[in-house]
């Protein structure tokens, strides 16, 4: 491909490289054409467009599927970056004309609806209502890919358990949630009277845990569990869970629909157990715009009004 220089970005490139991302996210041209709303051929010449105005080739498309370029792999994270500025460039000239408008884009950690002490659809109810323009945007990840996003400008607020802090966030508590240890019906402990196990003799069962730092990883490298397997989302552990192959920790609110099918149960829940404590966090640096410091207040409001009087 012929070599470009770039030069002034304008606001077509913008266009361009919002194609780009959607497609990357999507997992193919086919895919983002309901994301961005119109047809595979369209989206396709955007991409050869942005090819062209960038003298690289971004992506491999054919009958072996969609994939990114080394190149293509660059300019994506470039990408996230710049549209990342752009959208806090608007929201800054919002601020600025004391209104609020534009996109918000909100992290939160997986299978929190469910949990009764979790109001954040209520502080979206607010929310949408207080800032009717903004174009919320609600995304659902790993505790460490929400910080990474909250830090790097793609997200503008993340609601996670807490299992570290970094000097570069700000952290409002919101509610916690409380985590067993489950097995699924066929497992060996099922047929057994589990009231004898201790840590120590829990360590003779394979355990399937969360594959990032969290406070699932820590209490299973606290007691030495023997993690034998993996997941990366809630929804893997509850599967692995049902196997019967293997012991987890799951939240009791989301474990609930399995335990009243009998697909599985809490191992002695008095002892093994811990609990975790929700934040929703933002980037100190830049201050957040106005409608994320409104997003923020609300959530405070949301779950403080949900808290029982004294």
């Amino acid at each position: 491909m012929k070599r470009a220089v770039l030069g002034q970005i304008s606001d077509m490139d913008l266009r361009l490289l919002r194609v780009f991302r959607a497609v990357v996210d999507c997992g193919g041209m086919a895919a983002a054409e309901l994301e961005l709303n119109i047809g595979t051929s369209t989206v396709s010449r955007h991409i050869k467009d942005l090819e062209t105005r960038l003298g690289l080739t971004l992506c491999r498309r054919g009958r072996a599927g969609f994939a990114l370029t080394p190149e293509g792999e660059k300019i994506y994270a470039q990408t996230a970056q710049l549209l990342a500025a752009t959208d806090a460039f608007r929201s800054g000239v919002d601020d600025i004309h004391q209104r609020m408008g534009g996109q918000l884009n909100v992290a939160m950690f997986d299978k929190t609806a469910s949990n009764p002490a979790s109001h954040i659809a209520q502080a979206i109810a607010l929310f949408t209502q207080r800032a009717p323009d903004v174009a919320l945007h609600l995304h659902v990840g790993t505790m460490t890919a929400i910080e990474r996003g909250v830090l790097d400008g793609q997200y503008q607020i993340g609601i996670i358990p807490g299992h570290r802090s970094s000097d570069a966030l700000e952290y409002v508590e919101l509610f916690d949630e409380t985590m067993l240890l489950y097995g699924g019906a066929d497992h060996p402990l099922m047929g057994s009277n589990p009231q004898t196990l201790d840590w120590d003799s829990l360590r003779a069962y394979p355990f399937a845990g969360l594959g990032y730092h969290s406070p699932n990883m820590e209490i299973s490298q606290q007691v030495r569990l023997t993690r034998k397997a993996t997941g990366f989302d809630q929804e893997a552990i509850a599967t692995l869970i049902l196997s019967g192959q293997f012991l987890g920790f799951l939240p009791d609110h989301y474990a609930q629909s399995f335990v009243r099918t009998g697909q599985m149960r809490a191992i002695q829940p008095t002892l093994f157990r811990y609990a975790c404590q929700f934040f929703a966090i933002t980037r100190r640096s830049p201050q957040p715009a106005r409608a994320t410091r409104a997003f923020q207040g609300c959530l405070t409001k949301a779950h403080a009004l949900a808290q029982p009087r004294a």
